[in-house]
């Protein structure tokens, strides 16, 4: 029972983080690289981040729990053994990555963003919006014993 709860509250994190930007990369982003305007990528985020970021932490949290629940401890990850070790694995390497780009996206795309200069953000937002549907896909595969 614990386990479904965990699921359960890993799915709605899931639904606010990858939902999120999926609104931004196919409702918001080609209304501001059309108009050209940043003040609609900025205003999102401001508006995004204090949900989104413990949306993200709760991503991490619950899918340390329920990779223990699978029988998969740090001393697995990232060993690429069994069909569920990889399958933790990877999500462990695509969570990496996003971390990567959150930390790119604060120090150096933000801060240079102009409505001149939105290729870097776009080129960002996307990024980050196909790294969380691929982990959302991953997560699918737990059903059938991993990968």
């Amino acid at each position: 029972m614990k386990h479904q709860f965990v699921l359960i509250i890993h799915l709605l994190a899931a639904s606010v983080w990858v939902g999120g930007h999926l609104f931004l990369s196919f409702r918001l982003l080609p209304e501001a690289l059309k108009k050209k305007e940043a003040s609609i990528i900025i205003n999102f985020k401001n508006k995004f981040e204090p949900v989104g970021m413990p949306a993200l932490v709760i991503l991490l949290l619950t899918g340390i729990i329920m990779a223990y629940d699978f029988g998969v401890p740090v001393s697995d990850w990232f060993s690429f053994g069994s069909p569920i070790e990889r399958l933790v694995s990877l999500k462990l390497s695509l969570l990496l990555l996003t971390f990567i780009l959150a930390i790119n996206a604060q120090l150096f795309v933000f801060p240079k963003l102009t409505s001149d200069k939105l290729n870097p953000v776009a080129f960002q937002i996307i990024a980050v919006t196909m790294v969380g549907v691929t982990m959302l896909i991953l997560g699918s595969f737990f059903r059938l014993g991993g990968v």
